[in-house]
């Protein structure tokens, strides 16, 4: 089975700047993707964000190609009017991770949005999980 995975940006930084201790399960969701076994989605609006984040640890010109590779390692999400009207009506308390879920919302067949920050998604319809129980739920259903 091939899990369709909407990522957070914060998974993302994780990946790219090697933030410990999250780098590891990052890693291996990014591993999962290369070999097929996952798909990864992630918002066009995180782009800027990690962006910033990531530049603070590898400057401008490396970020740029971090940038270039997460847009063929993953498949971008667009946010249009719709999303950013639905996030308006969401009831979550961060208003990025608001847009992020609309976003989300458009991926049919989603399995789960992948975050460190799970309480940010308490409201969510989708299954949310960190990487790390994504990971272990997926091992558990591979015995």
């Amino acid at each position: 089975m091939v899990f369709k995975l909407f990522i957070d940006s914060d998974v993302v930084i994780d990946f790219f700047t090697d933030r410990a201790p999250h780098a590891n399960s990052a890693s291996e969701l990014f591993e999962l993707n290369e070999k097929g076994r996952v798909i990864l989605y992630l918002s066009a609006v995180s782009i800027n964000n990690i962006y910033y984040i990531v530049r603070r640890f590898l400057g401008h010109k490396k970020t740029l190609e971090v940038v270039e590779t997460l847009t063929e390692m993953t498949e971008i999400i667009g946010t249009t009017r719709k999303e950013i009207l639905q996030a308006l009506r969401n009831d979550f308390s961060d208003y990025e991770d608001s847009i992020q879920y609309s976003s989300a919302l458009t991926v049919g067949g989603l399995d789960a949005i992948i975050t460190r920050n799970t309480k940010d998604y308490k409201n969510s319809n989708i299954a949310v999980m960190t990487p790390l129980n994504f990971l272990k739920m997926k091992e558990r259903n591979e015995d």
